[in-house]
């Protein structure tokens, strides 16, 4: 039987125990979620690099349940001082307000007095179900809070968690009914990552323990203060050179320059890219960033930051901008000029 304590009674001091959190969570997520291993782990890197992801594909591929397995992960705790919960999840469509999801200010009549009611932005881990499906103007009201975890109703500022990680998913904008995200919502989330078809073997296992009990008891689950503090720790522990930064410019430049983008990546999203990349190669078991962690997450990090010219393939783009500063990067970590 296991014990029950307080999660930072003994602060995490090795990387070796931030991964042993992320092998929880992993287990956790693969338990529910089968055949996604290689999408679990950009969620992943993307929840211990303080970022938002984005889950697109056709309705019945998973991306509901990939993000409730994750908020089930957490342990379910008592709200906070501030009202933040462990999980909540707001299905988007197209007559949703702004305040059905920032909260709204109620004047109390047997008190006389305005009080605020917290909307569902105030939890841990927000899942935002078909974000595409509401207007623009509902879209928007996250933006404050992804990118500064707060939220502002009648000119008052209120602070979420720490925590704070969102999970949006949206159906492609030839689905009917769908509004397509403006760049800056899109430049908020660190990754947005298309779920293929899984393969059959896994298909087939999904067939055979559907409607079947399954009991995930024995999985540890995840405290919100360890992932907070292991964010802390793996920024600190995990060194990244400063030729991993020029390659991240190098790249950022080789996007921008060429005539095949209208616009391309922002700076936010180099600054986003570190804590990724470092967080990367701390699941790969490695104290510092290598030229693998760009050129793996380069992908996920910039196309959907891009704004591209008609017929201009992304992946093809970013694979060419890739190629030199990659290389670079590569030939400077072995010594070689």
């Amino acid at each position: 039987m296991m014990t029950t304590k307080d999660p930072m009674s003994a602060p995490l001091s090795t990387l070796d125990e931030v991964r042993a959190i992320a092998a929880r969570l992993r287990d956790r997520m693969r338990y529910d979620v089968i055949g996604r291993d290689d999408i679990i782990e950009l969620v992943l890197i993307s929840l211990f690099a303080d970022g938002h992801v984005l889950l697109e594909d056709y309705p019945g591929s998973g991306k509901t349940t990939l993000a409730k397995a994750l908020g089930h992960a957490f342990v379910e705790e008592p709200e906070d001082a501030h009202g933040i919960a462990t999980f909540r999840r707001v299905q988007f469509t197209p007559d949703l307000l702004p305040s059905d999801i920032t909260g709204v200010t109620i004047f109390d009549t047997t008190t006389n007095v305005f009080t605020f009611r917290r909307g569902p932005v105030f939890a841990s881990v927000l899942l935002v179900d078909e974000i595409n499906r509401t207007s623009p103007k509902v879209q928007s009201a996250l933006l404050e809070a992804m990118a500064e975890k707060q939220v502002t109703v009648d000119n008052v500022s209120h602070r979420l968690g720490d925590l704070f990680f969102v999970m949006a998913t949206q159906n492609p904008l030839d689905s009917v009914g769908t509004y397509p995200l403006p760049l800056a919502q899109l430049d908020r989330f660190l990754f947005k990552l298309t779920m293929k078809h899984i393969d059959p073997v896994s298909e087939l296992q999904v067939l055979k323990t559907w409607g079947h009990p399954r009991v995930a008891m024995e999985l540890p689950k995840v405290h919100r203060a360890e992932v907070v503090a292991g964010r802390a720790l793996l920024r600190e522990k995990v060194f990244v050179s400063q030729e991993v930064q020029q390659c991240l410019v190098d790249i950022a430049t080789a996007l921008r320059d060429t005539k095949r983008t209208r616009q391309g990546v922002s700076t936010r999203s180099l600054v986003q890219a570190i804590p990724a990349l470092q967080t990367r190669a701390l699941l790969k078991g490695r104290d510092y960033v290598s030229s693998d962690d760009v050129e793996a997450l380069a992908f996920p990090l910039f196309a959907h930051r891009l704004e591209l010219m008609p017929g201009v393939n992304a992946d093809a783009l970013v694979r060419d901008a890739l190629r030199g500063p990659v290389d670079k990067l590569a030939r400077s970590t072995i010594g070689v000029e």
